[in-house]
Order: structure tokens, then sequence, then C-alpha cells
């Protein structure tokens, strides 16, 4: 089997709520330091000073425990590399997928030669712990797990990440953190990390900051977990305009507690409206929200679709038949998304 990377539509206008991204863009002190960008800066390699020491203040991490990349994928990329360097002696190095989850982990462990293995949740998605320890074996190399999980939002206890690196280990343990700005739990900054030798942590700075189009992610670990990864990832991985952008969104502390606060608001909107429709969910901790439509579900995506408004079909992931996952960003933008869902369900009554 195959595993490729599910690219879909960016289109340049309209409500978009199927990508996660930050509906209310990016802080404005971002765009006054790309402005401040010369002739001179944009001619040479990169310099980044201000990005990491910004990171590392804003994690709380020393630079030896940071490694910023070209967006998480690429984190994630990098980091699945440099774990299945580690040949076992006999068959094909394994990643362990925890499913559903973001695709870039298949595909990227598929494309570097790993036999992917999906372990499927449990009913109503509850995390499978014990299938996750059943499915580590010496070919183990990486076991990728998602907190809280995309599509679902649903954040993976602690316990069981610490027992899962303590059960492999001989395989890398990548936590991916890229919602955690909204649940306010992450490994960072615990004794865990450092006690773990096994784990590395990604985040993403493209959904609380708005910096999706600058490319920017970071990784996060002990300085030896991350050493084979460093020599995975190019040296200029983050172009100048990233460069820039990042300490300029981390300094703007008001800018990132409105966004978190949207979200929050927005998800209960959200919820009202689904209880009201009868509609089932997930409660998240994410900054978007995972319905059951049922045999609904293509009605409202197309009847979205033609008010101007993206959702993501999730129906094809494991679990999720007649899902439907929304982005719960920007009040307003919530509040016009359940005005259309509530148009399209009466409009079939």
């Amino acid at each position: 089997m195959t595993y490729e990377y599910e690219k879909v539509a960016t289109p340049g206008s309209g409500l978009r709520l199927h990508l996660n991204e930050n509906t209310a863009g990016c802080s404005p002190a971002v765009l006054d330091a790309l402005r401040a960008i010369t002739s001179e800066t944009a001619a040479f390699y990169p310099d980044y000073s201000d990005a990491i020491a910004a990171s590392c203040e804003h994690l709380g991490v020393l630079p030896s425990n940071l490694l910023l990349t070209n967006g998480l994928d690429e984190g994630i990329l990098g980091a699945t590399v440099a774990a299945l360097r580690s040949r076992p002696a006999t068959g094909a190095p394994e990643a362990v997928v925890i499913v559903p989850a973001f695709d870039m982990y298949a595909a990227s462990a598929d494309a570097a030669g790993a036999t992917v293995l999906e372990v499927p949740c449990r009913e109503n998605f509850e995390f499978p712990l014990a299938d996750v320890l059943g499915a580590i074996n010496p070919r183990t190399r990486i076991i990728f797990i998602t907190s809280p999980n995309n599509p679902t939002g649903i954040t993976v206890a602690r316990e069981s990440i610490l027992t899962i690196a303590a059960a492999a280990p001989g395989a890398l343990i990548f936590v991916d953190e890229a919602y955690a700005d909204f649940s306010g739990i992450s490994l960072i900054g615990t004794p865990a990390l450092e006690a773990q030798p096994n784990l590395v942590i990604g985040r993403t700075f493209a959904k609380a900051y708005g910096l999706a189009a600058m490319r920017v992610g970071a990784l996060v670990g002990a300085p030896g977990v991350l050493a084979p990864i460093r020599r995975v990832v190019p040296p200029y991985s983050l172009n100048v305009a990233a460069a820039v952008a990042l300490p300029a969104a981390l300094r703007d502390r008001a800018r990132y507690a409105w966004y978190v606060g949207e979200v929050r608001e927005s998800r209960q909107l959200l919820y009202d409206a689904l209880d009201r429709l009868g509609v089932r969910y997930w409660p998240s901790d994410g900054n978007f929200v995972l319905a059951r439509f049922g045999d609904r579900s293509q009605r409202v995506i197309k009847g979205l679709l033609e008010r101007g408004i993206y959702l993501r079909d999730r129906s094809k992931d494991h679990g999720c038949a007649g899902c439907v996952r929304i982005t719960t960003g920007v009040v307003a933008h919530t509040r016009r998304c359940i005005d259309a869902i509530e148009e399209v369900l009466c409009d079939e009554r």
C-alpha cells in the first residue's frame, strides 16, 4: 500500500474552515517585520539568532533542546528519516500510526521505506494503549502520537505516552503537539521530556500564530534525540521571511491570547448549535470540532461550499464515516458557519 498526503483545495477567497488555519490572520507586527526586509537581507542566507532566542523563551527550553523546521511537516519527515536510519536485523523497519491521524505520518514513513502499521482507535476514539503496546516489536523505529488528536481533538493522557516510550526504547516517540496552544497541555517543560531519551515533541506556529504560509515549526527534545535529526534537516530550511516573522509573532502575546479566547468561544458556540440540531460531535481541545452528520455530511459540505464556506470531509478516515471537521477560529466566522449549517439542514426538512 502506498501512502500520500491528501492535498486539498486552498482557495484564495471564501471562508476557509477546512485546514485548521488561523482565520484571523497573523499579528500586524509580523507584517511590519516583513516590510523591514531589505534587498541585502533577501540576498543573504538567514540569521536564525532572533528566531531561536524567541522560540526558546516562548517554549522555556535551551537552544540545544530546539530545532526549527520548515513547517512541522519537515520536522515529521526529518524525524522519520533519522529514526529509520537504524535498520532491523531482518525485515523492514516499522512505523506505528494511531488512526485516525494526520496523513503526513504514514506518507513520510512510507516514502522513507518503512512498513506502516496502523493501530485503530477504539470505540468513540478511545486511545488504544494496549493495542499500541502490542504492536511494538524489534522492528519498530518510530511511533506517532498526536495530542490533541487530529481530526478528533481528543488529548492523549501523558501517562499513556510515557508508558509507550518506556515500552519501545529502540523507537523514536514523535508526539505531535500542533494544537497544544489551544489545549494548554504539553510535555514541554516536564521532567519526563529529559528523563525519557526517545521522546521528541513537534510544534507548529501555523495555528495559534497565523504563520501557516511562512512554513515554520519546531522540534523539542533532549540534545541526543535531536542530534540525528539535525543531520537530516537542511541548514537553511527557513527562509528569511519566516526567520523575521516568528519573533514578531511570538512577542505579540495579546494577539495570541485574544485568538485562543476566540477559539474557545467558537468551540462552545458550535457545540451548542450541534446540540440543537441533534448532531453528534466530540469535545475538542484543538481549534476545530469533528461532527458526525451521517448521511447528511455531503449535503452539508456541498451546501456550505455554495455559500463560500469550506469544511473538511473526514469520512474516509478510520472510524469517521459521515464526519466533517470544522475549524473554530474567529467567533464571527463560526456564527456565519452555524447559520449556513442550519440553513442547509432546515432546507432538507
